[in-house]
């Protein structure tokens, strides 16, 4: 359905995972809108990580709209993303600004620990899932592996570094969808993207390019980060009914699990 925000921008709403996203119209200026999304865009625009921020509206009932520059680039495919070099790029100027960390500090940014994860995964696991023989040998071994979080090395994370969350224009890498935002282990993303994308033996040299020395202890904690995150996937796309998908990471977790 179709709304009016204030009496200039129409917005639209777009299909997507969270049913927040819109594309704002006004005479020929299109913008993509998102609502009570992260406060943080301003700074991860200023940094080139995401589009630009347009502007920024609250309305009557307290809901936030975040318009951001449209831009006609294209999403990419889950082989494609893969094989991206400037991948590292974006994560890299991610999780080592000091400014984010400030910003994300300043707005009241949660801190999420790998034992807090896990909880969260427990939380409403559907019965199916949880009494899967495999998904319960993967879960045994995070819960009997949790690895170590320091809170002062902690990181600004996007948190869902999937392939549908980038975007390219004009050859140009953005990451887009900030709802997950968060302080964590920089390896929560390392990791969610290694295991989705790249083989493991391709992993200690990916390593090296982003900057981080490929020591047992760092192979580790990425291996934990990305067997976390497809099995996050796993109970994401039960609950939507979504089987195909969900079978597909079950696949990708056996690959990256047995390995």
């Amino acid at each position: 359905m179709d709304f009016q925000l204030g009496q200039d921008w129409q917005l639209s709403p777009l299909k997507g995972d969270t049913g927040k996203a819109y594309v704002g119209l006004k005479n020929n200026a299109k913008v993509f809108v998102k609502r009570n999304t992260t406060p943080m865009l301003a700074a991860l625009a200023k940094e080139g990580i995401t589009p630009k921020l347009v502007w920024t509206k609250r309305t009557g009932n307290g809901d936030t709209f975040s318009a951001q520059e449209w831009l006609e680039g294209q999403l990419i495919s889950p082989e494609e993303i893969g094989m991206r070099n400037d991948v590292v790029d974006v994560l890299y100027q991610l999780h080592h600004s000091k400014t984010l960390i400030q910003m994300l500090e300043k707005i009241g940014g949660e801190t999420v620990t790998p034992k807090e994860m896990l909880q969260q995964y427990q939380a409403a696991l559907p019965q199916p899932v949880e009494t899967n023989q495999f998904l319960g040998l993967v879960f045994r071994y995070l819960k009997d592996n949790v690895p170590k979080f320091v809170e002062a090395d902690k990181a600004v994370v996007h948190g869902d570094v999937n392939y549908r969350n980038w975007l390219v224009c004009r050859h140009y890498l953005y990451l887009v969808d900030w709802d997950s935002i968060m302080f964590s282990d920089p390896c929560v993303d390392l990791g969610t993207f290694l295991g989705h994308y790249r083989p493991k033996s391709a992993w200690k040299n990916w390593l090296l390019s982003y900057g981080m020395m490929p020591s047992q202890e760092n192979l580790d904690k990425v291996y934990w980060y990305a067997l976390f995150s497809l099995l996050q996937e796993v109970k994401k796309y039960y609950h939507r009914g979504e089987y195909t998908r969900m079978n597909e990471v079950i696949l990708q977790l056996k690959r990256v699990f047995s390995e």
